[in-house]
């Protein structure tokens, strides 16, 4: 763990990221490969989950520190930081810097963390306050964020990248590749990741995904429009499809194999030619129009799918992009002959197959895109994919080859009625807000959001709210209902599961409306009208 703690510290403390590779590199190369394997795993967000349960992780942290439950508690919501909290609270060894004879990443996670899982509460118990009397200092508090699934810390998975590429010799494309998909952490997985010699162990891995920057610029500064393909940007998961020996796997693009969630595609991929891997879309999808992403939120939670709920929400892939052809790699070939080569797999296809071309949209001028641009909502979509004809398929987020335009989001304007303290940066703040409008004469329940607003602005709410409330339950505060801010979403629809009928997507806050008063605060059939006709019944 002390190899660990100083690479955490070192990370934590600067902002360069030069200085972030180093770090990584010299961890890499003196770790024993088990331990690595675990770090890797962890810095690319792999975290485990919580293994205890919250509230008995506090009562024996208050145990160990010898304080009564409320004073953690308090401590705690200042903090903002469960791990944090144990860490500062709990004293330290008595030997402090004596380390126990396991120092070894590994053997934390293996022998005490992961066992967690399978204990009964009172042998919990006993693991933890053994533990918390054997770490000490940055340690402790790794030990600590990764019990409560909480460890996070600023590298990206693109800095992990380039430190183990350095570290092995092998490109960072490739190391990216070999990280995507299903794999455990250990000697044996890190050492084939970071092995020179190609093996046959990544066939059934996605390719890394390439992702899009909002624009930014100016049309006219990409130079001529018959130089980009525009498409439609749908309101779905992108999901790759490799079809390889046989057999398909569908991954989510966040690396999650989506096995016999979305049958009905799988079984449209068994026409596919071995060694294809496409790039697209999965979309709850009926009479060839794509339904609200709601819907599509019924299949993503679910391991099986029984036929009602197929039929009740068929779902359909749209093709963007092809990557790999007749089993080659084709991610360095051009935008538009990567789309021939799509347009010629997905028409093998038979008629009824619950996969499709994304269509091209028919755009000869920026004027003709902006026009285009401003009827996405009425095709279920938020807004345009603008991609460079010429450009490969990179990994990760690059500017200038991809961009998506999405179309301005809806505003409403709602009133602060409750809040919440926030946890990090934000502990000991109110910053966790939900807003209401108004049904009559009554404030209903419409939104939260968590963003938007400067710092200074947080503290002026904050101190409102401290000045303002009118009733307390639990961590939530009922505030006076005289604040107005103008909220921005990306979508609206009809919910059974919210008071006020309606639910919106990702809602932030765009302004504080100190010119408004509360009463001036948007109504429930205002709100109703930026319903799309079919949801309103029309």
């Amino acid at each position: 763990m002390r190899q660990f703690a100083t690479l955490y510290d070192a990370i934590d403390a600067t902002t360069a990221t030069t200085v972030k590779v180093a770090a990584l590199v010299t961890y890499f190369r003196d770790a024993p490969a088990a331990d690595a394997a675990w770090v890797v795993s962890f810095l690319v967000g792999r975290r485990p989950k919580r293994l205890v349960r919250a509230p008995d992780l506090r009562a024996w942290a208050a145990e160990a520190a010898n304080v009564p439950t409320w004073l953690f508690e308090e401590c705690y919501t200042q903090a903002g930081d469960l791990a944090e909290t144990i860490s500062l609270l709990v004293p330290e060894p008595e030997h402090h810097g004596a380390l126990p004879n396991h120092d070894r990443v590994a053997w934390w996670v293996e022998d005490r963390l992961l066992p967690l899982a399978r204990m009964a509460p009172h042998a919990q118990r006993t693991s933890l306050l053994n533990a918390w009397q054997q770490l000490g200092g940055t340690s402790r508090c790794l030990f600590n964020k990764l019990l409560t699934g909480g460890f996070r810390v600023g590298v990206s998975d693109g800095l992990v990248v380039r430190a183990l590429s350095q570290v092995s010799g092998i490109s960072a494309e490739s190391i990216a590749h070999r990280l995507m998909g299903a794999w455990e952490p250990s000697a044996a997985w890190y050492a084939q990741l970071v092995s020179t010699e190609t093996t046959d162990a990544d066939w059934s891995r996605p390719y890394p995904f390439y992702l899009a920057h909002p624009l930014d610029a100016e049309l006219n500064a990409l130079g001529a429009a018959s130089d980009w393909q525009l498409e439609w940007k749908w309101d779905g998961i992108r999901a790759q499809l490799v079809r390889r020996r046989g057999r398909t796997f569908l991954w989510s693009r966040g690396e999650e194999l989506l096995a016999d969630r979305f049958p009905e595609v799988e079984a449209s991929a068994a026409w596919l030619p071995d060694g294809t891997v496409i790039d697209g879309e999965l979309l709850a999808w009926r009479h060839g129009t794509p339904l609200p992403f709601s819907e599509l939120q019924r299949r993503i939670g679910r391991k099986t799918v029984g036929k009602k709920l197929l039929a009740d929400v068929p779902c359909h892939l749209l093709v963007y992009d092809c990557l790999e052809y007749e089993g080659v790699d084709v991610r360095d070939r051009p935008m538009q002959e990567r789309r021939a080569l799509a347009e010629t797999i997905v028409s093998q296809l038979p008629g009824g197959a619950s996969m499709g071309l994304s269509p091209v949209l028919n755009v000869t001028t920026w004027d003709d895109a902006r026009a285009a641009r401003e009827q996405s909502r009425g095709m279920s979509a938020e807004g345009l994919m603008l991609k460079r004809r010429a450009s490969p398929y990179g990994v990760g987020r690059k500017v200038g080859d991809w961009w998506k335009w999405k179309v301005n989001p809806l505003t409403v304007d709602a009133v602060l009625v409750y809040a919440q303290a926030g946890h990090g940066r934000r502990a000991g703040l109110y910053t966790d807000f939900t807003f209401a409008i108004w049904d009559g004469e009554a404030l209903v329940p419409f939104a939260k959001a968590y963003s938007g607003l400067t710092d200074a602005e947080i503290r002026q709410v904050d101190a409102f709210i401290r000045r303002n409330t009118v009733e307390k339950f639990g961590p939530v505060r009922t505030v006076k209902p005289e604040l107005v801010f103008e909220l921005a979403f990306e979508g609206i629809q009809r919910s059974t599961r919210h008071k006020s009928g309606i639910a919106v997507r990702f809602p932030r806050i765009a302004r504080w409306r100190v010119d408004k008063p509360a009463s001036e605060a948007d109504t429930l059939p205002t709100v109703k009208a930026l319903l799309t006709p079919a949801d309103r019944g029309e």
